[in-house]
Order: C-alpha cells, then structure tokens, then sequence
C-alpha cells in the first residue's frame, strides 16, 4: 500500500506531470528538461528524483549528462496510469505548449551536446 501511496505522490505536482509529458516524446536530458521547463537544474533533478524514486522513470548516465525514460512498466498499475497520462495529459493545453516548445528546441539543438 506505502509503494501505491508513493506512486500517486508523485502524480501529485504538476511540475512532475509535465516532465512524465514531455518523457513521453522519448528519451531527455536534463539539459533539455531545464530548457522547456524555464526551471533550474537543481528543481528539475529533484523532480526527476522524485519520479525515479516512485519508478516512474529511469536514467543513464552519459558523460556528466543525465538522460531519463519513461520507465519500463513494471506493474499493471503502473503501465495503466501512464498510458492513461499520456492521453490525457496530452488534452491540457500547458502539455501541449510544451509538446510544442520540446519539437522546436529539438530542431535547433545539436544531438550531439548538452549545454
């Protein structure tokens, strides 16, 4: 029950649910997270923190880079409450502006680095 409890905390901030939003797009680095969220690293990394405490996501390391994924579900719950996310979320219109602002930010960035 601590573990659902947890889980649905972590859905509890909007913040958190706009990065869930944009993870859903594909794998991002922080870097990439900062800039669309207008926030600061440490907001951003304490955030994904969170998530990656709930196992809502996952991360790899890439030189000082840190890149994080949706998570790979690993309960029926969590493979439905993502899902349901991903639709939903996807109505909001602040989703949608960041959905927006993450396709014209990648379009200019460079693969190749952070920064």
């Amino acid at each position: 029950m601590k573990k659902i409890a947890h889980l649905f905390k972590a859905l509890s901030d909007e913040t958190r649910l706009r990065i869930l939003s944009l993870l859903g797009e594909g794998e991002l680095c922080v870097c990439d997270l900062m800039e669309i969220l207008v926030l600061p690293q440490s907001t951003v990394s304490r955030h994904l923190a969170y998530l990656r405490n709930a196992d809502l996501v996952e991360d790899r390391r890439q030189g000082v880079w840190m890149y994080y994924r949706l998570a790979g579900e690993e309960s029926p719950l969590h493979r439905e409450l993502l899902a349901l996310l991903q639709v939903r979320l996807a109505e909001i219109p602040q989703a949608g502006a960041d959905q927006a602002a993450l396709r014209s930010y990648l379009a200019k960035k460079d693969r190749a680095s952070c920064a």
